[in-house]
């Protein structure tokens, strides 16, 4: 019986140990994605600029075909640096939400080994 529950406590901390890597794994694809969106969200942010730039100056000179297109053209950017901002900031989300099921996890383990938490 008591090799059984030294067999049943080494089997759970082995699937404990497992969950760690797997959330640390998903954790850090988590960090690189919002890596790439953030770089994505700066050059979005930077093609809007360029829009909004590029109509004040066909408006400055009177164009008023050109600053009917680049009106378009600035919308369609907006448009699409709002998706970036969405995709990244539910990115930051996700990373809260893991880095606290890792932490509520490690608590769980401390706790159930008898550890306080206190230094």
């Amino acid at each position: 019986m008591e090799t059984d529950l030294r067999n049943e406590t080494a089997d759970g901390s082995a699937v404990q140990t497992a969950e760690f890597i797997v959330s640390s794994a998903r954790l850090t694809e988590l960090y690189e994605c919002s890596a790439v969106l953030r770089r994505t969200r700066a050059r979005a942010e930077e093609i809007v600029d360029e829009a909004r730039a590029l109509l004040a100056e066909a408006e400055q000179y009177g164009d008023v075909e050109r600053a009917f297109t680049l009106r378009d053209h600035l919308e369609q950017a907006r448009g699409k640096y709002c998706q970036v901002l969405s995709a990244y900031l539910l990115i930051c989300r996700k990373i809260n939400e893991e880095r606290q099921e890792i932490l509520r996890v490690q608590m769980d383990r401390d706790r159930r080994s008898g550890l306080s938490g206190v230094a």
